[in-house]
C-alpha cells in the first residue's frame, strides 16, 4: 500500500504546516475497482521521435493516457449519479480546494456499514467529512475489492446530506455496500449536490480536526466522475 508522504510547508508566520498527500499512484494497467479496465499509459511522442523535431541536444516526450473515469483516487459529482446533475465542470470549487476537514475515525469498527452514531458531536456542515477505515491498507490486493469492505449506511448517507458537508470521503473501494444495488449513499449525497471522494488513503496521518482538504478534478464538460489528487494540508501543533 502506498503511505502518505507528508512535507513540511513553511508559512509566513515563520510556522510550518504539514503537506500530507491522500492519493493513490495511478500506473499503467492498475486495477483501482474489479471489473474495471486498468490505465494505459503510453507515448504519443517519445524522446527519441522527439529528435527529429528538435534542436540537437532538444528532446521532449508527450503522453497519452487511456483509461476509465473510476480510476484511482476520484470524485463523484451529481452528474454521475443524474442526468440533470452538476458535471465535473459545473461543481463549485469552494467545496473542493482549501475546505475545512473533520476525520471520522471507524478503524476497527465490528460491522461494515458506518452508521450515524459516528457521526455524534461532529460538526459536518461545510466541511470536508473523511471516512478513516483503513481499507487502503488492502489496496492493490484482491481483499481491497471484496465483500466486507467498509461503507456508508443509507441512513447515515441521508443524516450527511441534510447536514450539507462540502464534500465526503471515504479510503474504501466504495462508500456504498457494493452488494446493494440501489447505491443509496451515492444517491442522497449526490441529489443533495455533494461530492463523493472514494479511494484516499493514508487517512491516519490526519488529525481528527485542524486541516484543510483539497482534491479538484479536471473542469470536463458532460463527465460525473474523474480522478484527482486529493491532498491534505495541516496546520502546526
Amino acid at each position: 500500500m502506498n503511505r502518505p508522504t507528508a512535507q513540511p510547508t513553511p508559512t509566513g508566520s515563520g510556522s510550518t504546516t504539514r503537506l500530507v498527500d491522500l492519493s493513490h499512484v495511478v500506473r499503467h494497467g492498475m486495477t483501482t475497482y474489479p471489473g474495471l479496465p486498468g490505465p494505459r499509459i503510453e507515448d504519443h511522442l517519445s524522446r527519441e521521435e522527439s529528435r527529429t523535431h528538435y534542436a540537437p541536444g532538444t528532446e521532449f516526450q508527450i503522453g497519452r493516457m487511456t483509461l476509465v473515469a473510476n480510476t484511482g483516487t476520484y470524485l463523484d459529482a451529481p452528474f454521475h449519479r443524474f442526468a440533470d446533475g452538476a458535471d465535473l465542470s459545473q461543481v463549485p470549487l469552494s467545496r473542493l480546494v482549501d475546505v475545512p476537514g473533520v476525520i471520522v475515525d471507524v478503524y476497527g469498527a465490528p460491522t461494515p456499514g458506518i452508521g450515524v452514531d459516528v457521526f455524534t458531536g461532529c460538526a459536518v456542515t461545510g466541511r470536508a467529512v473523511l471516512l478513516r477505515t483503513g481499507w487502503d491498507r488492502h489496496w492493490g490486493t484482491p481483499a481491497y475489492g471484496a465483500a466486507g469492505h467498509p461503507f456508508l449506511t443509507a441512513e447515515a448517507a441521508s443524516w450527511l446530506a441534510s447536514q450539507n458537508p462540502a464534500v465526503v470521503g471515504i479510503d474504501s473501494v466504495n462508500i456504498d455496500d457494493v452488494a446493494d444495488l440501489r447505491r443509496p449513499a451515492h444517491t442522497g449525497l449526490l441529489a443533495a449536490g455533494i461530492p463523493i471522494v472514494e479511494h484516499l488513503r493514508g487517512l491516519e496521518g490526519l488529525p481528527s480536526e485542524g486541516f484543510r482538504f483539497s482534491a479538484a478534478p479536471v473542469a470536463v464538460a458532460g463527465m460525473g466522475t474523474f480522478p484527482v489528487r486529493a491532498y491534505a494540508l495541516v496546520g502546526p501543533a
